[in-house]
């Protein structure tokens, strides 16, 4: 009999967590801005703005978010992590600062398109873990757009 209570929970469990990641809807992550914060010889910092919006009906504890940032579809300026816990409330926006170092070799795509047109086009791709009341998840994201100097 408790063998049969224990396959029972289990069941009702793993129904639960699936209802949950379908009731899950994806965060919107689109660049917002890049402040520049040191330059040296072989490269420099950045400061990334990231406005991530939380299109679920309940809050999101986002405890890790990896990045990767292309400049067009495929040339690698930067990756990295941050470990710092952000919390996004429902149906609503939330402006998340990343570090990133860079080397003048994968800038180098970026600053042409800059030069020639004021504006470059970039993806930026990676995962975020995030806790809610439904249980933890990994989702992947990935957005495009293009980021205007004039603005």
């Amino acid at each position: 009999m408790k063998k049969v209570v224990v396959l029972a929970l289990a069941l009702v469990a793993a129904a639960c967590s699936a209802l949950g990641r379908q009731a899950f809807l994806e965060p919107v992550v689109n660049l917002r801005d890049v402040n520049v914060k040191g330059l040296g010889l072989s490269g420099g910092q950045l400061e990334v703005q990231l406005s991530v919006y939380n299109p679920n009906s309940f809050r999101l504890d986002a405890t890790r978010l990896t990045y990767r940032v292309f400049v067009g579809d495929s040339v690698g300026l930067a990756t990295g992590a941050l470990d710092t816990q952000t919390t996004m409330q429902a149906s609503d926006s939330t402006i998340v600062t990343i570090p990133v170092s860079f080397t003048y070799a994968g800038l180098g795509a970026a600053a042409r398109q800059i030069l020639q047109t004021g504006s470059v086009n970039y993806r930026v791709a990676g995962d975020v873990t995030v806790g809610s009341v439904i249980g933890n998840f990994t989702v992947p994201y990935s957005a495009t757009g293009r980021f205007d100097t004039m603005r």
